[in-house]
């Protein structure tokens, strides 16, 4: 196990990260309005102190298989993240998608629709000035980073569990001319596209970085995966600050 690496005031004992720790930040509930009219609620964590390093604008997974922006990774990422690395997370529920935030206005479309509420949450990232903007993409989410996302106001996207159920070639081949840097991790026993084929399929993006996740699941399940992500994700967003530590002073949890 990597040793804490945040610094301690005196009497302020360390206290290890588990799956449910919730660390300082300053949240915010927001509302996205898309080019078609439609508000989508979401929430944005930022640093409670200090610069924003780089912003995460995150696609959560399928809606109609209980995908939402509470999914549990984008979840921990926003309880995280602004505190151990001064990253910016954004979540939102795309169109016709619901959970303890509320429910978007409009109803599911596909992936196609959604190109709407993905440009919504990029132009709110810029609105706000927030930094260095990533998409990231889980199971459906890598579906709308590719198909929508070659085009906005990105330095890159990370795709997490990619299925390549919807994204064409030319949707890779226009991520391809971008230039932007993409990564994808591929959990070794993903139930739609394991690394083997992942690595054929996603031929024609040829900056593509592919991490194979040994015994990684499509779900991301269990608290060293959930690490493992996020550092992987901070390592190519903020890199100077990776990897995470596991454990931090008392103070710093909510």
């Amino acid at each position: 196990m990597r040793e804490a690496t945040m610094q301690e005031t005196a009497g302020d004992e360390p206290v290890e990260l588990r799956s449910m720790s919730v660390l300082r930040a300053d949240r915010e509930d927001i509302e996205l309005v898309t080019e078609d009219g439609l508000r989508l609620v979401g929430e944005l964590a930022l640093p409670a102190d200090g610069p924003v390093t780089a912003t995460l604008i995150t696609l959560h997974p399928l809606p109609t298989h209980g995908g939402f922006m509470d999914s549990h990774v984008y979840r921990k990422a926003a309880w995280r993240l602004p505190a151990l690395a001064g990253v910016a997370v954004l979540r939102f529920n795309t169109r016709g998608t619901s959970s303890p935030r509320g429910t978007s206005e409009g109803e599911f479309g596909e992936g196609v629709t959604e190109a709407a509420d993905v440009r919504a949450a990029v132009d709110f990232a810029v609105a706000r000035g927030l930094p260095h903007r990533w998409l990231v993409g889980w199971s459906f989410g890598t579906e709308l980073t590719l198909m929508h996302g070659a085009d906005l106001d990105v330095e890159g996207a990370i795709l997490l569990s990619p299925p390549l159920h919807r994204a064409t070639d030319a949707d890779l081949e226009r991520w391809a001319e971008s230039g932007k840097p993409v990564t994808a991790l591929v959990p070794e026993h993903d139930d739609f596209l394991q690394p083997a084929e992942a690595r054929e399929r996603f031929a024609r993006l040829t900056q593509l970085e592919l991490i194979d996740v040994p015994e990684a699941k499509h779900l991301w399940v269990g608290e060293r995966f959930v690490r493992e992500v996020l550092d992987v994700i901070v390592g190519r967003v903020a890199p100077d600050r990776a990897p995470l530590p596991v454990a931090v002073p008392a103070s710093m949890v909510e």
